[in-house]
């Protein structure tokens, strides 16, 4: 991927996760995912009720790699909350059991208390 190709990627993430609280760059949908690490985590945010932007990385593979190179991240999904990375699927799921991802987004007022 040439330098303005990245530059116009990174230009489109920035604007995505900026324009949305939480944001989810996975492959396929919410509705319909297309890898069991991206199901993983739909069902996290779904059971805790909240609402997310879905980006499906397999319709566009700039983006795919795209945003790997954007946070220097080998895996998808990736999470975003109020602009800041978060982690793919394992950080997410031990967030999770931890209450530790509940607590990041009572502090971002996302969930109430």
């Amino acid at each position: 991927m040439s330098l303005i190709e990245n530059n116009a990627i990174f230009d489109r993430i920035r604007q995505e996760i900026r324009g949305h609280d939480v944001v989810l760059y996975m492959k396929g949908s919410a509705v319909f995912p297309q890898c069991g690490y991206s199901a993983a985590v739909v069902q996290v945010l779904n059971n805790l009720g909240i609402t997310f932007k879905d980006i499906d990385v397999l319709s566009d593979p700039s983006l795919r790699q795209g945003i790997k190179d954007f946070t220097n991240w080998p895996t998808i999904p990736q999470l975003y909350i109020k602009g800041e990375f978060v982690g793919g699927c394992d950080i997410v799921r031990d967030m999770y059991a931890s209450g530790e991802l509940q607590d990041l987004l009572r502090e971002k007022g996302l969930l109430a208390e």
